[in-house]
């Protein structure tokens, strides 16, 4: 039986890395914004800071800052529900999430033991056939949905000394709602997919952490 991994509080380790931060691993579409804003509250609600590609400048080698990014953070999720055929022509799968979770993983076993990463999936058992090299580790499956991403981040920060419940996470993605469209206005952007926008929200979500969570 495939061991599903559970990320634990530990000492902070060295002081280039960042004890609270959680490099977030996820695809850049439209049908992903209502999990990106899941996914900010409830790393959030731990007490957390989310990290993401979003926010590599223009300019900077990407895959130099991708692997800045995670030797910086203590912890990683790896969002691979997108597998399917895009519909842009020419139509292909996405390779990104897996290609960022195997950086980590080898990051992991050379330059970064302190590393602690988990796997995220919206369908049961699919990871055995679409990433056949993690069998001995199970996805945390949370089916596509808002409360599905707070149940299975509870789940992956079980050890963690602040337990935020999911009713505390969906107050904090509320706040998140109601000043997003305020947030891609002064941005000037459309969608979340922005390193402007990112950041905002993540200041709003830390914030509503703050105040919300007991």
């Amino acid at each position: 039986m495939a061991a599903r991994k559970s990320i634990k509080r530990r000492n902070a380790p060295k002081s280039e890395i960042n004890a609270g931060s959680v490099f977030l691993n996820i695809p850049y579409d439209a049908g992903f914004e209502n999990l990106l804003l899941a996914y900010i509250a409830a790393i959030s609600a731990f007490g957390f800071t989310p990290r993401a590609t979003l926010e590599i400048p223009f300019g900077q080698r990407r895959l130099d800052r991708i692997l800045t990014l995670i030797l910086q953070s203590r912890y990683s999720i790896h969002d691979l529900s997108r597998v399917q055929l895009d519909r842009s022509s020419p139509r292909t799968p996405r390779f990104n999430m897996p290609f960022e979770l195997g950086l980590t993983v080898g990051l992991e076993a050379t330059a970064h033991s302190d590393h602690e990463w988990v796997v995220c999936e919206s369908v049961p058992h699919r990871i055995k056939k679409s990433l056949s090299d993690l069998d001995g580790t199970d996805a945390y499956i949370h089916g596509g949905t808002i409360k599905g991403v707070f149940r299975e981040i509870g789940n992956a920060f079980v050890g963690n000394r602040r337990q935020p419940t999911v009713a505390e996470m969906m107050r904090i993605y509320k706040v998140l709602r109601a000043q997003f469209k305020s947030i891609l206005q002064k941005a000037g952007a459309q969608d979340p997919f922005n390193a402007r926008v990112f950041k905002e929200l993540c200041i709003v979500a830390r914030t509503a952490a703050d105040e919300l969570v007991i």
